[in-house]
């Protein structure tokens, strides 16, 4: 998993270096697509559940699952781009929010608030905790700051396939839900709006965007629970996480 982890934080690297007014979703797929193949893995969100491409590319007050198109990256933008590869069986998969040009400083604390309650949820990370521990970690910091959190979308075990048990939600009541236990491996991502929590898919069955049309936030690291604390599993080889 960490192998696995190690091409997706590579890719999410790259896409991330490209992402300029001008360029197109469709563009920072078949990107991935080449870097993730290149690397001995496939992408494992293309065609699964039928889904057609390698990423999601959600712009805006796309909140996920937005589909890759020619749609060109415009100066003020926020694409949310969320990866996967499997190799050898196992899966890792992350997200990150990225700025295209300059942004407001209204959408930039917006991020901000979202990468420091991933962070919360990261310490929360232990053998013996509760799962909604990590939950409660991401809601008390989003929401204690303005913003929402989507309810109808959450984390996941992830491990041999990208949606395992359990689910992780971005809300809680902390000191209930399962106990972590060493070797299990979660898919942490807050996905945090402006405005309402409310959202909405789109006729494409894929696409979810806030239903007032504000703008939304999304990062996702995969981590292992370990008795030597929490491992992101898809961060770089120097250890950080690419956010």
């Amino acid at each position: 998993m960490r192998r696995a982890g190690l091409i997706v934080a590579e890719t999410l690297r790259g896409l991330r270096s490209m992402v300029e007014p001008g360029v197109t979703t469709r563009q920072l797929d078949a990107y991935a697509e080449k870097k993730i193949r290149s690397a001995g893995a496939y992408p494992t969100f293309k065609g699964y559940r039928g889904f057609p491409a390698s990423i999601c590319a959600s712009v805006n007050d796309e909140v996920v699952h937005g589909i890759p198109s020619d749609r060109k990256l415009r100066d003020g933008d926020i694409i949310k781009i969320d990866c996967g590869a499997t190799l050898d069986g196992y899966v890792g998969d992350a997200a990150i929010s990225i700025p295209v040009g300059g942004i407001s400083s209204e959408i930039e604390k917006l991020l901000q608030v979202t990468r420091e309650s991933l962070f919360k949820a990261l310490e929360k990370m232990i053998p013996g905790n509760r799962l909604y521990d990590v939950s409660y970690a991401v809601q008390e910091h989003v929401e204690d700051r303005g913003y929402s959190i989507v309810r109808e979308f959450c984390g996941h075990g992830v491990g041999q396939r990208m949606h395992e048990d359990p689910q992780v939600p971005n809300y809680g009541r902390p000191g209930t839900g399962p106990k972590l236990k060493e070797g299990w491996v979660l898919a942490v991502e807050p996905m945090v709006n402006a405005g309402s929590h409310e959202v909405k898919i789109l006729p494409d069955g894929w696409t979810v965007k806030t239903k007032d049309g504000r703008a939304s936030s999304h990062f996702e690291h995969t981590i292992a629970v370990t008795g030597n604390g929490p491992m992101v599993l898809t961060a770089l080889d120097d250890g950080s996480m690419v956010l």
